[in-house]
């Protein structure tokens, strides 16, 4: 039976190393076997790299993945927005599944809070059957109701992987925060319909990072009508590609040294009030006190970089209540945000560049090498090409 060549995590701290699965000889009904074009390494990838993640190993990273179907299960004829689907497909799938049936997936509509949820290249192990259940591979295995999206054909795989789940993380924490376009998202998925990005119509924004998360929350923020986006991260690199996505104004770490003085930067950007909104997309702990005094009176704040757990920081509740804050926040994404990213992308590919997010290419080989230059801030994106040589 033919193999398929896998970069596997077996040890936290350690380089992963190169295997070899065999591909399954049966598809289960409603299940996929994906030929890998391109994965995506996510800053989520090294922190579970470096354990600040508890998973259970051993895993097959990656969980922003681009591939075409090579074959199909019994069953399986439609992607999730009733698109047929045939051999040879390009498609890309959200990372999770939730069961459904659950008090948050039935009761609450909250599916990423789902106790049965499981995340591919997070929470799947590679040793026992199927195996390939992540994307650094040169197979995928999506397993039965995978949320499975046909790509159009008029947009670039570096595109879909550039944004990759930054885009999908940003929409479902800017819904969270637009508390009415939450509500609609939510029936229009139940009407069938697919919902639209929330409204941020002439609001200030305060972006902090300007990572892959703060690119897209920038973006996001941009279309949804915000009147200023102001952007804190580093190194330039990262700051001239927030610009090339239509920050009004960034403020580079590297060069304002001390809290006190970023804050007080925003506040005269913003007419001396503070920010209507302020995203975190950095997931350090500090910026949270931080980026809470960026807000206005009012206000509100997303805490949406927290993937993994990063520690605690020493923050004055009186903050909250003396500035009437509100503040939320937004763990993943949910299967319909996809949907509107892949719409997203699709209409506004001449306005943000993702597709030149893509900065690094490696093998499956030099995965390793991958997580480094993501590890390091060198790269903007850095993806792994099963093929590339």
């Amino acid at each position: 039976m033919p193999g398929a060549k896998a970069s596997v995590l077996a040890q936290f701290n350690a380089p992963l190393t190169l295997r070899e699965f065999p591909l399954p000889s049966q598809l289960e009904p409603g299940a996929a076997l994906v030929h890998t074009e391109m994965a995506g390494i996510c800053g989520t990838d090294v922190h579970l790299w470096k354990g600040q993640l508890p998973i259970s190993l051993p895993v097959i990273l990656g969980h922003e993945t681009v591939g075409r179907i090579e074959r199909l299960g019994e069953g399986l004829e439609r992607d999730r927005a009733g698109h047929p689907l045939k051999i040879g497909d390009r498609v890309t799938w959200t990372s999770t599944i939730s069961c459904g049936e659950c008090y948050y997936c039935k009761v609450k509509r909250q599916p990423t809070r789902c106790p049965e949820r499981r995340a591919y290249g997070i929470g799947q192990r590679c040793d026992h059957p199927p195996h390939l259940l992540g994307g650094y591979a040169e197979f995928h295995y999506l397993r039965p109701r995978t949320n499975i999206f046909k790509i159009p054909d008029d947009l670039a795989t570096e595109a879909v992987i550039g944004a990759g789940c930054a885009l999908i993380t940003a929409i479902h924490g800017l819904e969270r925060i637009c508390v009415e376009s939450a509500s609609d998202a939510a029936a229009d998925e139940g009407a069938g319909k697919m919902p639209v990005l929330p409204s941020l119509w002439r609001d200030s924004v305060v972006v902090q990072g300007a990572g892959p998360v703060g690119i897209a929350s920038l973006a996001v923020a941009r279309s949804a009508g915000a009147r200023q986006v102001i952007v804190i991260g580093g190194p330039s690199h990262r700051l001239e590609m927030a610009r090339r996505f239509g920050a009004d104004h960034t403020i580079d770490l590297g060069e304002m040294h001390e809290a006190n003085s970023r804050i007080d930067a925003v506040r005269r950007l913003t007419g001396g009030y503070g920010a209507d909104v302020v995203l975190e997309c950095v997931g350090l702990p500090g910026a949270v006190a931080e980026g809470m005094e960026m807000c206005r009176d009012g206000g509100k704040y997303l805490v949406l970089g927290h993937y993994c757990d990063a520690g605690t920081v020493a923050f004055n509740p009186h903050v909250i209540t003396r500035k009437q804050l509100q503040v939320f926040g937004s763990w993943s994404s949910e299967p319909r945000h996809l949907g509107v990213a892949l719409a997203f992308l699709q209409a506004t590919s001449k306005v943000f560049p993702f597709a030149e997010t893509v900065t690094h290419r490696f093998p499956l080989e030099r995965a390793n090498e991958a997580l480094m230059a993501t590890a390091n801030w060198q790269s903007a994106k850095s993806v792994i090409v099963p093929s590339f040589k």
